[in-house]
């Protein structure tokens, strides 16, 4: 099953000639979210081969406009696209305002249905669930109320060994239960355990997405053994006085917080408009945190299933 990242944006306030400002596309199962959204992320999505219109939702870590631009002029799109499901966003207050405004004065009758949930940014909450995903708010430390995301995997049904089948001689009722986690009754009256027969097939995978931010403890240990870890690194680690007063962080910072979640890899972007060669910020990372990577525009990284046996 697909879990894939791919980048739409990487600049910090300001776009450049080569980096838009910051928006993600997170693929499970084929099912697609956005992820912030920088001025024409709509262009950008077509251009890594996804129609807009096969969002599922969109998540919006703050509302200052290097993460917001673009997704009016997509809101008008999909209506004239002719889309009919209802689109979820989840940001918060007051995006609600903001919504009623773009009504008003752009788009009174849309042909769907727009549910805004609010997300309270200084809590740890399920915003979003299905069968195969959980998505997690993260409270973040910026100038303005900020969210993180966490996508976590479901874990997947337990399967029954095949040797144990044979061994008990379970038919399709017995193998049923033992998927649904109950312990089996055998004709002679014995019980067999249900872990004695049973196994996950692969464990769960995740992604968190730490937006603008100062370094926080808490949003560390909240993503604790994350598998693929965003963090943003507007600035070098000599500029931490900066950072500080900005409600950004820096490269070390960035990788400090790869380091104690027990993140697999690392992915650092926002970068300010200063550095016109963004390596040298992911060279700083790898002195503390070698699977560090930049947020490169239309880069994917995929998470692969990871097989318990």
């Amino acid at each position: 099953m697909t879990f894939k990242v791919t980048i739409l944006g990487a600049a910090s306030a300001k776009p450049s000639a080569t980096r838009h400002q910051t928006s993600q596309l997170v693929n499970v199962a084929e099912q697609f979210f956005l992820v912030d959204a920088g001025e024409g992320v709509q262009s950008r999505l077509m251009r890594v081969g996804v129609n807009p219109m096969r969002l599922t939702a969109v998540f919006i870590s703050h509302l200052h406009g290097d993460h917001l631009f673009g997704l009016f002029p997509m809101i008008s799109s999909l209506g004239l696209m002719g889309r009919k499901q209802p689109l979820h966003i989840y940001a918060p207050n007051p995006f609600g305002e903001m919504l009623e405004n773009h009504y008003r004065y752009f788009d009174p009758e849309l042909p769907y249905e727009i549910v805004w949930h609010e997300v309270h940014t200084t809590q740890h909450e399920l915003l979003f669930e299905n069968n195969a995903l959980e998505v997690w708010s993260i409270p973040l430390r910026h100038r303005v109320p900020t969210a993180g995301f966490l996508f976590r995997e479901k874990p997947a049904g337990l399967n029954v060994d095949k040797e144990a089948i044979e061994r008990y001689g379970l038919g399709v009722a017995q193998i049923t239960a033992a998927k649904r986690g109950e312990d089996i009754t055998l004709e002679d009256g014995r019980v067999v355990a249900n872990g004695d027969i049973t196994y996950t097939p692969r464990a769960p995978r995740s992604y968190a997405y730490l937006s603008d931010t100062n370094y926080s403890g808490k949003a560390v240990s909240l993503v604790k053994g994350v598998d693929l870890l965003y963090h943003e690194a507007t600035y070098a680690d000599d500029m931490r006085s900066d950072a500080k007063k900005r409600g950004h962080s820096t490269t070390l910072q960035a990788a400090r917080a790869a380091v104690e979640s027990g993140a697999g890899r690392l992915i650092i972007g926002h970068f300010s408009s200063r550095y016109k060669e963004p390596e040298v910020l992911v060279e700083e990372c790898r002195t503390l945190f070698p699977e560090s990577y930049l947020a490169e525009e239309y880069k994917s990284f995929e998470i692969e299933e990871k097989k318990l046996r």
